[in-house]
């Protein structure tokens, strides 16, 4: 028994640990999530440290759907040529949406800034096209994981290769947790270390400074969205 356990823990550490650089490594590179969560951040009064945690929340619950999809046979799809250009369209479009009202709302002044002059003035509602239909974060992080192409074919490629290495399937349910588990330990520590230093280093800044940062994450996800979506037309082939 002790032997049994002695293997289980192990086997169950080197998944979860290996799983979580991984994620890591992958969190870490600059994206539309990494935009959205500096956004929601600063423009959050209360708890805005926290948003980190819940965007992962929602970015949980697409990558736990498409893990079950990917191990019940669904993984040519996010393979196929077709597919992942009219993934890369629509979320290139969407993506450009969120940067032009982050951009738009800046310059008529419907972005809440008041948290910059005083802690206890509370927070308004700035009723922006962002704020309305990614007001919750949870659901926010559903709709900008699933916008981003390369989140997808990330699953279809490196995702998917590391589950078959580690014999991730449903039978050998410890090896699926671990994955899981470590997949989005990864995510969280980084998420919510942005979180946290945007939030609270947001406190220092001028309303000028603040909403020039926020005007250079709405450009960067319009140039971003746009590369997405044009990038089909100039491509025949994309390697996975």
């Amino acid at each position: 028994m002790p032997t049994e356990f002695t293997s289980f823990f192990f086997t169950f550490w080197t998944i979860f640990s290996f799983s979580f650089l991984v994620a890591l490594t992958g969190a870490m590179s600059p994206g539309p999530l990494l935009t959205y969560t500096i956004i929601r951040s600063v423009d959050t009064r209360d708890r805005g440290y926290l948003m980190g945690l819940w965007i992962i929340v929602g970015h949980a619950i697409v990558e736990l759907a498409i893990v079950i999809l990917l191990l019940l046979g669904f993984s040519f799809l996010l393979k196929n040529i077709y597919v992942v250009h009219a993934i890369g369209i629509v979320g290139g479009v969407i993506l450009g949406y969120f940067g032009i009202s982050i951009i738009r709302d800046v310059y008529t002044g419907k972005v809440s800034d008041a948290f910059l002059n005083s802690a206890e003035q509370p927070d308004r509602d700035r009723g922006s096209a962002l704020n309305k239909g990614q007001k919750n974060p949870v659901i926010g992080g559903i709709v900008v994981s699933m916008s981003n192409p390369y989140w997808w074919v990330w699953w279809g490629t490196i995702g998917l290769g590391f589950m078959v290495q580690f014999e991730v399937t449903f039978s050998e349910w410890p090896n699926l947790l671990a994955f899981f588990l470590g997949h989005e330990a990864g995510d969280l520590a980084w998420y919510l270390l942005v979180s946290f230093t945007a939030f609270f280093g947001v406190k220092r800044l001028n309303r000028k400074v603040y909403h020039i940062i926020l005007v250079c994450c709405g450009v960067f996800m319009i140039l971003f969205g746009s590369a997405l979506a044009i990038s089909p037309f100039f491509k025949t082939a994309i390697a996975v």
